[in-house]
């Protein structure tokens, strides 16, 4: 295909398989620990440093990185304390973030930024500089969780045998945590923020729907996301639609095809036992 010979394309596709590595490691932590409400959090958040780095005009990616960093711990700060629940924490970084994010925006000198592009993301417009954020965050997750892979599983299923066997479960948290935000504003340029999340998760569960192990999840989760990108990466050039809402498309696409004649299955089967019982009972 002559298609594959366009820098632009191969930039994608490159991205699209970083990227489904990044969401396949942290994006199964978040469907375990089931997390998913708080990255929506974080996600919006992001906004806040896109809005801060158009105003001083410092790179938005790297502005909205440390903006998602700090609002990830702010969240998980403000949930450990006793007089305020975690849904409420979530809320307040939310809301600050769109609200930061929208003011800079409009008070940005020059003309008015098009905000299309972080908000439903654009794949085909990947840059180096992503690809190696993209990289580099890739290379920390594999090493991070290859190292503590045990501590993590222990954190992410029950945090309370994991303190009693010394692991630090605030420290893990913390990283973890950090972990999702970095992987959160890796993705923008894909997805952008308005469905951001929905990579870290749809996977994950079409994972699910085969293995509750964390390391298969792991590993079906990067092979059915990086499938989800390339359908969408391909129907969004001959298309000519979003990129971002293809590859979500086409992951729940994936997750239904999945799920339907597994549910079939297994209806079959429950029919098939209960008219065994009756002929054994009867």
């Amino acid at each position: 295909m002559d298609l594959l010979y366009y820098t632009f394309f191969q930039r994608a596709l490159l991205g699209s398989l970083l990227a489904s590595i990044v969401c396949g490691i942290i994006g199964t932590y978040i469907v375990t620990r089931r997390l998913v409400f708080i990255s929506g959090g974080i996600t919006h958040a992001s906004f806040g440093g896109i809005g801060i780095g158009l105003f001083a005009g410092i790179p938005p990616m790297l502005s909205a990185a440390v903006f998602s960093v700090l609002s990830a711990f702010g969240v998980e700060w403000l949930s450990k304390q006793g007089d305020m629940r975690e849904d409420s924490a979530i809320a307040v970084f939310w809301t600050l973030g769109m609200a930061i994010g929208i003011i800079f925006t409009f008070l940005a000198p020059g003309f008015a930024p098009d905000l299309s592009a972080f908000l439903f993301g654009n794949i085909l417009t990947i840059s180096q500089a992503d690809l190696l954020m993209l990289g580099g965050l890739c290379v920390l997750l594999i090493v991070f969780f290859a190292l503590f892979i045990h501590p993590i599983i222990y954190v992410a299923f029950d945090r309370e045998f994991a303190r009693s066997q010394g692991i630090p479960v605030a420290l893990f948290e913390y990283l973890l945590m950090m972990f999702i935000a970095l992987a959160i504003v890796s993705c923008l340029r894909m997805v952008g923020i308005v469905l951001a999340i929905s990579l870290l998760t749809i996977p994950q569960m079409t994972a699910g729907l085969f293995t509750h192990r964390f390391k298969k999840m792991i590993g079906l989760s990067i092979g059915i996301g990086f499938l989800g990108c390339l359908g969408g990466l391909f129907a969004s050039y001959f298309l000519n639609v979003p990129s971002g809402a293809s590859i979500i498309f086409f992951s729940i696409i994936i997750y239904l095809v999945c799920r339907l004649p597994r549910r079939m299955w297994r209806r079959h089967r429950t029919t098939s036992t209960l008219q065994h019982e009756n002929r054994t009972a009867g």
